[in-house]
């Protein structure tokens, strides 16, 4: 479904990415993991066509990227934000419903407002909801609400951008779980960047490490805990010692 082909990107002389190869399945959930900085970010920014490669070639269904329609591309995507990115001037429905409402085959409001309500359902939240606005909601609906925007299109592709950054515990796993369900439900192909292992090991069909600029290791999460790829092992385990530097 998405092919990332020698990608490489640098900023200012400071190279972020130096020849990441990765290829996501139809209908996979790839969870792509790493430190801060390693470029898991930019990753993501380069596929969605935000930031432009300087080298390397990124394919959609084997159609170089380059080569589409932008609004037709991006109409296949949803994504959920790390911290949302709520509008704080429109209400939940106005934001679950927000593509809906100005896309060029905008919906009438009160269908938007349905298929709003709709999602908004799907991850736990009830109709009363909808018409609050973000700055009356908690850390965990907003996550929520941002979920229901990720899907209210139904899209092909969806991004998770550290989709647990911020949340307790008990909530971070119930976001996980329906992250879960909801993409075997669609049948949407996910790309998942996040540094918390408690996402990956609920979320991953597949994990792949990056870390300076490359993909060090990549596989079917199951055989994640048993590689003996250093950067990766270094990685779960959380430990000081190993390849990735660390400050002291």
């Amino acid at each position: 479904m998405i092919e990332l082909r020698a990608v490489h990107k640098a900023f200012g002389g400071n190279p972020v990415l130096r020849g990441v190869n990765l290829a996501v399945n139809r209908g996979e959930s790839m969870v792509i993991i790493g430190g801060s900085g390693t470029g898991k970010s930019v990753t993501l920014k380069c596929i969605l066509g935000l930031v432009t490669p300087d080298a390397g070639a990124i394919l959609l269904e084997g159609k170089d990227i380059r080569h589409s329609k932008r609004d037709a591309f991006l109409a296949r995507f949803g994504m959920l934000f790390q911290s949302a990115a709520l509008f704080d001037s429109l209400n939940v429905w106005q934001n679950v419903a927000f593509r809906l409402l100005r896309s060029t085959s905008k919906l009438p409001k009160h269908e938007a407002r349905e298929i709003a309500v709709t999602k908004l359902r799907r991850v736990g939240l009830g109709p009363q909801t909808a018409d609050l606005y973000p700055s009356e909601l908690s850390g965990g609906m907003r996550k929520r609400v941002g979920l229901a925007r990720a899907i209210a299109t139904d899209p092909e592709i969806i991004f998770f951008d550290e989709p647990t950054t911020g949340l307790d515990p008990i909530m971070a796993s119930v976001i996980n779980d329906l992250i879960r369900e909801i993409v075997k439900e669609m049948g949407a192909t996910a790309i998942t960047i996040t540094h918390d292992m408690s996402s990956v090991r609920t979320i991953a069909d597949r994990v792949a490490m990056l870390h300076d600029g490359v993909i060090k290791w990549e596989g079917p999460a199951t055989e994640m805990d048993i590689a003996a790829e250093p950067h990766l092992r270094q990685f779960i385990e959380g430990s000081a010692e190993g390849p990735i530097e660390t400050l002291r």
